[in-house]
């Protein structure tokens, strides 16, 4: 008898398998390179991030430097903090970058998981801001990972409560932002209301 739920299942199941092939792919690129970053000297790693936001002045795409970004990410974690991605990372990596969402258990690496897509997007320069669940973890975590981005030649920060609004823009023009929803959405309150009583006290003739 036709079972429309067994086609159903056909269906995701080979859909899934197709993204997890894709994927497969990319990992295989980056895992193609770890022997070329390998070799650069550690002053070479911020001359490369400068040839990377080049190519994309250039024309090129964030998708297209996730080969070369991964790989330089997992060597510079391995020198600074002698911690190196594994491949179910550099998956969750690329999962994050593509806006979908990536389930890992305690102790997979999660904080390290997160500098491979946080390093990729800061390259366009618009800044990226990475959201912890309390004040500890981002600060923990900005002073932790902020070595390998400082070793990549990125600058990092955290936003905590307490902090003045000199503290705040300061962090906030980091390549990298580490903070907490709360703090980010009472932030962007403040910024607005701030601009709303300048833009009511003005008087145009």
């Amino acid at each position: 008898m036709f079972n429309p739920i067994n086609l159903i299942s056909g269906i995701f199941k080979s859909s899934n398998q197709k993204i997890l092939d894709n994927l497969g792919k990319i990992v295989a690129k980056i895992n193609s390179l770890e022997s070329q970053f390998s070799n650069f000297r550690d002053e070479d790693f911020p001359k490369k991030t400068i040839e990377l936001k080049k190519k994309i002045s250039e024309g090129s795409t964030i998708n297209d430097l996730i080969p070369e970004a991964f790989s330089m990410v997992r060597e510079a974690s391995k020198r600074v903090n002698n911690e190196r991605h594994f491949d179910v990372q550099l998956l969750g990596g690329i999962v994050l970058h593509q806006n979908k969402i990536a389930e890992m258990k305690t102790g997979e690496g999660k904080t390290l998981t997160i500098v491979l897509a946080a390093y990729l997007n800061a390259l366009e320069g618009n800044g990226v801001h990475v959201v912890t669940v309390n004040d500890y973890l981002a600060k923990r975590d900005s002073e932790n990972m902020g070595k390998i981005y400082s070793f990549l030649g990125l600058t990092c920060g955290y936003i905590n409560s307490g902090q003045s609004d000199t503290e705040r823009r300061k962090n906030y023009s980091c390549d990298i932002t580490y903070a907490t929803n709360s703090e980010l959405g009472f932030d962007y309150l403040k910024d607005n209301m701030k601009f709303s009583k300048k833009g009511n006290g003005t008087k145009r003739s």
